[in-house]
């Protein structure tokens, strides 16, 4: 074994769509204040039936049927989330109980908006170890549910979802198609991004991650890709987080990444925390915009201004 790789994707999205104009009718906004500051004009909300793991298990299902793997193949399951309401039993032990599995390992991460990134390398690392062989990584959340409604700053962001990959080995002769991650925090700028309180609420510093992000970021995606051997000008890709398209379009350009399809799912999903880049991925390779191979950088970060990024092969 030399690696890991991506072996296939999933998405999940809950069918009902608020629309910018439908927010106009139950908070202070318009279509035309939403789309020029964050570029949303869609997302999808699951309702109060929709829990976070059923949305997981959707997503992890299609994954699952892509690489062409039954439940009982998978033997670790990852769960990037921070919108789950229940402690134990965790999303990831609930997801492999929908989804009929053997007996996985089963762990919950909460890195907020870099959770995937996050997620995606610990699945890396566990069976480049020995301790896992093929990996279901998921990253979910409901934020529809932790939205406080009556803020027209935060309720314009939040959607819900999840996006799924099956993690495994490399050949003896493959290129590993997972690199190296990147990955890091600022502690003491952890409370710009916040679901805290009971009932928990999202809230944020919207101009402090703005500045953060577009100054801060684009230097460590570039180290991202030096630890991949790659160049910014040979990303065929970039996945960022899907905060906000203000945010996504600067600091894809202040990457170098000039040749590369940005992904810019934020535009009819909003903002989906741990599942906005699994999500964004899947859709691109769905619609055949990433061939098999192409390098693609993923980038998480947002909550506990944490980060956490990686280039992949895409599946």
């Amino acid at each position: 074994m030399t690696g890991t790789r991506i072996a296939a994707l999933g998405h999940y999205q809950p069918a009902k769509v608020l629309t910018n104009h439908d927010l106009a009718a139950m908070v202070d906004t318009s279509d035309e204040w939403i789309s020029s500051r964050v570029g949303i004009r869609t997302r999808h909300v699951a309702g109060p039936d929709e829990p976070v793991d059923e949305l997981a298990a959707h997503a992890g299902a299609k994954a699952l049927a892509a690489a062409g793997l039954t439940p009982a193949d998978i033997d670790l399951v990852l769960v990037a989330t921070s919108t789950a309401i229940d402690r134990s039993p965790n999303t990831a032990a609930r997801v492999a109980a929908r989804l009929s599995m053997g007996s996985p390992a089963v762990m919950d991460l909460n890195v907020v908006c870099a959770g995937f990134t996050h997620a995606l390398a610990t699945a890396d690392h566990a069976v480049r170890a020995g301790s896992a062989s093929r990996v279901l990584v998921i990253g979910a959340d409901k934020m529809a549910g932790v939205a406080d409604w009556t803020d027209r700053s935060t309720c314009v962001l939040v959607g819900d979802g999840a996006g799924a990959a099956v993690v495994v080995a490399t050949g003896a002769e493959e290129e590993p198609g997972i690199g190296p991650v990147l990955w890091g925090s600022v502690p003491e700028m952890g409370h710009a991004v916040r679901i805290e309180g009971t009932p928990p609420r999202f809230a944020q510093e919207g101009q402090s991650v703005y500045r953060w992000a577009t100054t801060q970021l684009p230097p460590i995606a570039r180290k991202v890709c030096e630890r991949a051997g790659v160049t910014p000008e040979e990303l065929a890709a970039v996945v960022l987080h899907q905060a906000n398209l203000r945010i996504i379009e600067p600091v894809a350009q202040k990457i170098g990444a000039v040749n590369a399809v940005i992904a810019r799912d934020v535009v009819e999903s909003g903002n989906t925390s741990a599942a906005s880049i699994p999500m964004a991925l899947s859709k691109l390779v769905d619609r055949g915009e990433v061939e098999s191979g192409a390098p693609t950088l993923l980038f998480g970060f947002g909550g506990n201004l944490s980060y956490a990024g990686q280039v992949i092969r895409c599946p």
